[in-house]
């Protein structure tokens, strides 16, 4: 099979039709064999109705539906799971991903070795303030922290070797840093690909003020995960070792100096009356708990199992 396409979606019934005959007429004109894999996050209207109309009268189309709304990264992942297709196409439900960027993004994944292709939505029509700003402010965020130069790392529209997706694992909130995680596990081709962009035809924006939160936070996490994730103990040893000798040596010095005034006869207070003792105590306490972070982060990974992130109530 040449591509799998992989919608996650959440309420958007009156798009599906349309999008779905067109993605049809792009793969039947380039005569691509193709599977369309609809993943219905726990939609409340009647998407999942609409998808189970069109696999009925086409048998490439599949679909699968959450018990409920567990968000885009774990309906990703459960497409990438289903996927078969040499190529794999990501884009969202709403139109304004336009299924007429397909063949080039299968080209350059084909003719040129890409591992993965991101798009880049140059020219956009959402909300400036609610969605072009905070875009913005996280693509230069993630170019600074990834070192990969790319303008739009929360595009929908993307298409990967079918090897990275089964290789990558997105949860969280973390589809918007797909590129960074797919890097991370070695797959060093990305490339970036200027794609039209759509205004919204049907329903409403999903987004809302807290994924500009959520995304700093991500952003963050797959930082930290990208440097310290394979060796956590590289992070909390060697802070933990340092606070715990720096603490040590201050305690030592405390009881040190308290020594040698009792011997000289000077006067001296007690070390319990010493601020300084318990700042000392403290500092080792919290290198010590910082070591064990390490500690048991190291064996978490030697012990990590999957764990099940979603439940699916129908597949098709």
């Amino acid at each position: 099979m040449d591509i799998s396409v992989v919608i996650p979606l959440l309420n958007e019934e009156d798009s599906l039709k349309e999008l779905h005959d067109w993605i049809a007429q792009i793969m039947q004109s380039n005569r691509f064999s193709y599977e369309i894999l609809f993943i219905d996050d726990g939609s409340t209207d009647a998407s999942w109705k609409v998808i189970t109309q069109l696999s009925k009268q086409n048998s490439n189309v599949k679909g699968i539906q959450f018990q409920q709304n567990f968000g885009k990264s774990q309906a990703l992942h459960a497409g990438f799971l289903k996927a078969e297709g040499n190529v794999v196409i990501t884009m969202d439900a709403d139109l304004q991903d336009s299924p007429d960027e397909i063949p080039g993004l299968y080209n350059l994944i084909i003719d040129k070795n890409y591992d993965l292709v991101s798009g880049w939505k140059k020219k956009r029509y959402d909300s400036k303030i609610r969605k072009n700003i905070p875009s913005k402010l996280f693509n230069w965020a993630a170019r600074k922290t990834s070192g990969l130069s790319l303008h739009d790392f929360n595009c929908g529209l993307k298409s990967y070797k079918l090897e990275v997706v089964k290789n990558i694992d997105v949860y969280g909130e973390m589809h918007r840093y797909i590129p960074v995680l797919a890097k991370h596990k070695g797959y060093a081709r990305i490339g970036e690909k200027e794609v039209q962009h759509q205004a919204r035809k049907y329903g409403e924006t999903k987004f809302g003020m807290s994924r500009f939160t959520n995304g700093f936070l991500d952003l963050l996490t797959i930082w930290f995960l990208t440097k310290f994730g394979k060796r956590p103990m590289h992070l909390f040893g060697l802070m933990g070792s340092f606070m715990f000798i720096i603490g040590f040596l201050a305690s030592g010095y405390i009881g040190a100096l308290k020594l040698y005034k009792l011997y000289h006869g000077v006067k001296t207070i007690l070390v319990t009356n010493d601020p300084m003792y318990y700042i000392a105590l403290a500092t080792m306490i919290i290198g010590t708990q910082l070591f064990l972070a390490g500690f048991i982060g190291e064996l978490i990974l030697r012990g990590k199992v999957s764990e099940n992130r979603y439940q699916i109530k129908d597949v098709i």
